[in-house]
This record gives C-alpha cells, sequence and structure tokens, in this order.
C-alpha cells in the first residue's frame, strides 16, 4: 500500500512569495493581480478563510476602502485609520497578529465565525497604500511564520503600484 503524505502546511506558507511574484510580473492589472494573489493564498492555506485587500482611498483622507477579496461578503467596506485592527494597523504602520479576535475591544466583526486574524500593511517607501488581511476560523491560526511570510509578499505586491 502506497501512503499518500500531505505537503507540510510550512512549505506552503514559505512557497508564497514565489507565487506572488509570478502573479506580479504576469499579465493583467493591478486589481487582478490582487484578487489573483487573494484567490492563491486562500486557496494554498486550508486556515485563510478570508482574504483581501483594503487599500487607502486617494480621495478620503485617513480611509480605507475594500479592494479585491475571496471569501464572505463583508460590510467593512471603508474603514477609518484607527478603527478596528485595520485602521490599527494602518495608524501605526504595524503587522498586527490577533490569536483570538474575541479578546480585542476594537474588533469590527465580519462574521461570527472569525477567530484569528492577521493584518499585514503594504507600503510603498514610507507611505501606506493598503493592507493584507486575512480571517481565520481558527483560533491562533497564524504565528510569526505567517507574519513574516506575509511581510515579504506584501512588499512584493508594493511592485504593483
Amino acid at each position: 500500500m502506497t501512503r499518500i503524505t500531505q505537503p507540510d502546511p510550512k512549505e506552503k506558507l514559505v512557497a508564497l512569495p514565489a507565487a506572488v511574484q509570478a502573479i506580479v510580473d504576469g499579465p493583467g492589472d493591478r486589481d487582478t493581480k490582487l484578487l489573483a494573489i487573494a484567490q492563491h493564498l486562500h486557496d494554498q492555506i486550508d486556515v485563510y478563510d478570508w482574504v483581501g485587500f483594503y487599500l487607502v482611498d486617494p480621495d478620503a483622507h485617513r480611509e480605507l476602502i475594500l479592494g479585491p477579496y475571496v471569501g464572505a461578503p463583508t460590510d467593512h467596506t471603508r474603514i477609518a485609520f484607527g478603527t478596528g485592527i485595520c485602521g490599527q494597523a494602518a495608524e501605526t504602520l504595524e503587522t498586527f497578529v490577533v490569536d483570538d479576535v474575541t479578546k480585542e475591544s476594537n474588533y469590527l466583526s465580519c462574521s461570527v465565525n472569525v477567530k484569528s486574524e492577521i493584518v499585514v500593511p503594504i507600503m510603498k517607501g514610507d507611505t501606506l497604500i493598503g493592507e493584507l488581511d486575512i480571517d481565520s476560523n481558527t483560533v491562533a491560526a497564524m504565528d510569526a511564520t505567517d507574519k513574516d511570510v506575509l511581510e515579504e509578499v506584501c512588499a512584493i505586491i508594493a511592485g504593483l503600484y
């Protein structure tokens, strides 16, 4: 009997930057590429249940607008800097890894199923251009490896701007 081995989830994770670079270098406009990146992250990492981008609205002062995403629809199509985890990341320009969203007083609930979240700023030089937001229906789904890999992914995505 042949045993089928499943790929190590961390191997899939560390392979993401190369795949994202290929999408960025490929054909299509920015939003098409962002959607392809969201879809790839969602498909490759089992615990990434909602993957999307919030982009800085150039016409609004200090506000994020929902960009391409994969997952359940969300009511949070606009988020002010400082509001919720996404707004907090925009305000501080720091990556936030939230193990349990129920323990966060400023969490903006997108779904009762969401248990953890990571938000990674996308920077072009010193300027925030957007964020990668990932929700998981698993508590403590993301760790330091996710943070490091997704920060590398966001640095690659900044090349779209």
